[in-house]
């Protein structure tokens, strides 16, 4: 069971990773077609898209980050991963726009990083 673990923690700093990337796209190019060619609104700037996000940042980095901080004994991965999260929940307070976007982006950098030297350490 416990040579599972790090096979599991893995891949979710990988998929982690990847959602990451994908939620700068998504705030990006939001950003792009809403205020540059005033398209998909009402779609891409729906608030679900950001509670879903950070939930699914939320657990994956906990899991992941989480297993790691065990394995390795190592903070930064989980402090600069959980300062990134609170970036991103603070962005759901802030309006839609810009600064919601820079927030987001900021927050997701950091998740990133924490998934990243996760992998490193383990």
């Amino acid at each position: 069971m416990s040579a599972m673990f790090p096979w599991i923690r893995a891949r979710l700093d990988r998929l982690g990773i990847l959602l990451s990337c994908l939620c700068v796209i998504h705030c990006v190019g939001g950003l792009v077609l809403v205020a540059g060619l005033g398209l998909g609104g009402s779609l891409l700037l729906d608030p679900v898209f950001h509670h879903v996000g950070l939930l699914l940042a939320t657990i994956i980095a906990a899991v992941a980050i989480g297993l790691g901080a065990l394995r390795h004994r190592r903070a930064k991965p989980f402090v600069i991963a959980m300062t990134g999260l609170s970036f991103m929940g603070g962005a759901l307070a802030a309006p839609h726009g810009a600064e919601e976007a820079v927030l987001t982006i900021i927050g997701v950098i950091l998740v990133a990083i924490g998934h990243v030297l996760n992998l490193r350490r383990a």
